[in-house]
């Protein structure tokens, strides 16, 4: 009899070309069920979900509200072109996400991700400065940031052997490091510096995830986003990963001073469900477009923008978001968490650990500067995964990204296997 697990295996290496994954040694792991904070392989094995399947899945995996609300639509309609077209669960979506944002937020526009969300942004802000008859074509970003994988969001991410072999491809961008007490003054010069060629600043917000999952304080951030603004220097505030629930707060621009001029959602958006991108604009920013002049227009668009099932998805998501209940998951979440993080402080294996919200990073002390290519990476994932757990370690920085519905007792379960694992994996 054929084992279930290895034939679904070899059936994927034969065809499948898997992301951020080196082909010739990997391993990959067939899952056919998901059910709550759980996914389970196709021997039964039950892992809990500690990432939420990249940050996306917030209320755990095959909520039912959601799959009911998404069956419902399929049946009402399932795509529609939304040039020159549109349909009532876009229109609910951004009526109801417009209400929940920074009230400067006056507009949405669709796309299918996180990096198309960024890239509609970055168009806006060039060609809002075009349309103007201004130009300006440098933009403004943090070092050790990730927007995404497309041209133009690898051109405002940090640089590195991921994005060597199409450097020369990819444009210029100002590069600074995250504001604090020591040079906050110092970023506003360089801003004073450019700010006749800056047509944005872009940044995520309190949390870089990709980059390790490395924090700043929300009133350096409020200073030099105000600084900007005074510069006219437009703000793009990705929210691809913080928004919905991340940070402690429905976004993270809830702890922001300053609002922004445009923001970017994905990920969490759906519930998890399905891809869907969307980045809104102050009014401003959009009647610079509104002409009859067609070529202010912004040419822009995807074949699934707005897609009906997915925006049914993330309004079913916004209910179970703003359930009282699910505030008080989130609160007691970071509470652990942060609780956590004064029990593993001091520990001689712990470089240092962080939490902001639901979100939980324990960066490796490996002896040497910390790496996204740290061997640790894999005998952490190999650990994690023994133990039922999945984690995708960050090089030497394991972090948590747990849905909302996970219970207390398996989080605490996952704080005991990091203790374990701080035990087993240290640095020589």
């Amino acid at each position: 009899m054929v084992d279930a697990q290895q034939d679904w295996i070899a059936r994927d290496h034969a065809v499948n070309w898997h992301p951020y994954t080196q082909m010739k040694t990997a391993t990959v792991i067939p899952i056919v069920k998901g059910e709550g904070a759980y996914v389970y392989d196709a021997d039964g094995k039950r892992y809990i979900d500690a990432v939420s399947s990249w940050w996306v899945t917030l209320h755990g995996h095959a909520h039912p509200y959601i799959a009911e609300r998404v069956s419902k639509q399929l049946y009402q309609l399932e795509q529609v072109i939304f040039a020159g077209f549109t349909h009532p669960p876009a229109i609910a979506l951004s009526e109801r996400l417009l209400q929940l944002l920074p009230s400067r937020q006056a507009k949405a526009f669709y796309s299918d991700n996180g990096s198309t969300a960024v890239e509609v942004a970055l168009k806006m802000a060039v060609q809002y400065a075009y349309n103007l008859g201004q130009p300006k074509n440098k933009i403004l970003a943090f070092r050790n940031g990730y927007h995404g994988d497309t041209f133009g969001a690898m051109s405002v991410s940090a640089r590195g052997r991921w994005t060597a072999p199409f450097h020369d491809l990819l444009f210029e961008t100002i590069f600074i490091d995250v504001p604090n007490q020591d040079n906050i003054e110092a970023l506003k010069h360089i801003v004073d510096q450019h700010q006749q060629q800056l047509a944005c600043f872009l940044y995520e917000p309190l949390v870089q995830g990709a980059g390790g999952m490395l924090m700043h304080e929300a009133s350096y951030l409020s200073s030099l986003m105000a600084h900007c603004r005074a510069c006219n220097v437009l703000l793009i505030q990705d929210e691809v990963f913080v928004g919905f629930g991340r940070t402690g707060t429905l976004f993270a621009a809830n702890q922001l001073a300053e609002q922004p001029d445009m923001m970017c959602f994905s990920k969490g958006l759906t519930g998890g469900t399905m891809p869907l991108g969307l980045t809104t604009c102050t009014q401003k920013i959009y009647d610079v477009f509104y002409h009859d002049e067609k070529s202010r227009a912004l040419f822009h668009g995807h074949s699934f923008t707005a897609n009906p099932l997915a925006c049914t998805a993330a309004l079913a998501s916004l209910d179970l978001l703003l359930l009282e209940s699910t505030q008080q998951n989130i609160q007691k979440i970071s509470q652990l968490h942060h609780e956590f993080v004064a029990t593993v402080r001091e520990h001689r294996q712990v470089r240092q650990v962080r939490s902001c919200g639901t979100i939980l990073a324990i960066e490796w002390e490996i002896g040497q500067e910390s790496s996204y290519f740290s061997d640790l990476q894999q005998r952490l994932y190999v650990f994690f995964l023994e133990h039922g757990i999945l984690l995708r370690p960050l090089g030497n920085t394991v972090y948590l990204v747990p849905p909302y519905s996970i219970s207390e007792e398996d989080l605490r379960y996952i704080y005991a296997c990091i203790i374990e694992a701080l035990k087993e994996f240290q640095s020589t």
